[in-house]
C-alpha cells in the first residue's frame, strides 16, 4: 500500500524529516507518536503534497505509484485523504455542496461516471445518520460556527463519502470530550478493511484505546527511531519520548 524510503523534506530551509522510512500494507492502521516538533505533521502535509514543503531526497509510492510528482488533487484522487488537526472554514460554501464536488471531481479523474443528486443525498442521510450528525448541519456552511467536536466528526464523515484508499488521521482526537472521541472513533473503525489502511498521529495513548493500531511508531528527530506493536503506545504513555529523542 504506502511505502515511504529516506524521506528527507524541508520548510523553508529547515530540515525537517531526515530520513524517514516507513511501510503500511493494506488492511493495517499504524499509529505514530512523537514529541512536539518531531515532523509528525510535516509528514502528513508531504505525503498529500502541501506547498511549501519540498522533498530533498527519498521515495513515496502507493500501490507502488510515485505520490511524489503529482499535485495534491492527484494525489486525492489516487484515493489519498488527510484528516486535518484544525479543520479549516470555508464560508458561503454549504458542505454538502464541497462533499458533492469532491466525491464528483475525484470520480471523474478516475473516468468513473458522477454520482446523481438524488443517490448522493440517500448516502449522505446514511453516512449522517451513522455519525450522529443533524442533517440540516450539512446544509450550513462548511465548519463555520461548528465546535470542535462536529469538525472533527464532519472530517470523517468527509472520509465515509470519499471512500479513501488510505487514510492519515492528523491528531483527530485534538479538542475532542470522550463522547465526541467514541463517536469520531467509531466512525474510523467503521472504514477498516482488506483494501484500505490507516496512520494514525497522535501523541496520546487514549486515541489508541479506541482506533486500535496493528503497529506503532516514534518519530523523534525527522525519522522513525522505534516500532513496535500496540503496547510501545503504552510504554510512551508511562514513560515518554525522553529515551526516544536521545537516540534520535
Amino acid at each position: 500500500m504506502l511505502s515511504v524510503s529516506n524521506l528527507h523534506a524541508t520548510v523553508g530551509e529547515t530540515e525537517i524529516l531526515k530520513g524517514l522510512s516507513i511501510d503500511v500494507p493494506a488492511g493495517e492502521v499504524h499509529a505514530i507518536m512523537g514529541p512536539n516538533g518531531a515532523g509528525k505533521s510535516t509528514l502528513s502535509y508531504v505525503l498529500t503534497g502541501r506547498p511549501g514543503y519540498e522533498v530533498t531526497s527519498g521515495t513515496v509510492t502507493l500501490d507502488g505509484e510515485d505520490l511524489l510528482p503529482m499535485a495534491p488533487n492527484e494525489r486525492a484522487a489516487k484515493g489519498l485523504f488527510l484528516s486535518f488537526q484544525y479543520p479549516l472554514e470555508i464560508p458561503g460554501v454549504p458542505a454538502l455542496t464541497f462533499i458533492r464536488t469532491a466525491l464528483n471531481a475525484q470520480l471523474k479523474a478516475r473516468g468513473e461516471p458522477e454520482i446523481a443528486a438524488p443517490a448522493f443525498l440517500r448516502l449522505a442521510r446514511a453516512k449522517a445518520a451513522e455519525l450522529k450528525i443533524d442533517f440540516e448541519m450539512l446544509k450550513r456552511a462548511l465548519n463555520v460556527g461548528f465546535s470542535g467536536g462536529e469538525k472533527k466528526r464532519m472530517e470523517i464523515f468527509q472520509m465515509a463519502m470519499l471512500s479513501p484508499r488510505f487514510l492519515i488521521l492528523d491528531e483527530t482526537d485534538s479538542g475532542l470530550d470522550i463522547d465526541a472521541l467514541r463517536i469520531v472513533s467509531d466512525g474510523v473503525n467503521a472504514l477498516r478493511s482488506p483494501e484500505r489502511a490507516m496512520l494514525v498521529i497522535t501523541h496520546y495513548q487514549r486515541l489508541l484505546d479506541y482506533i486500535k493500531p496493528d503497529r506503532v511508531h516514534v518519530l523523534a528527530g525527522g525519522r522513525i527511531v522505534a516500532s513496535g506493536g500496540p503496547e510501545l503506545a503504552l510504554e510512551l504513555e508511562r514513560d515518554g519520548y525522553d529515551k526516544y529523542a536521545r537516540a534520535a
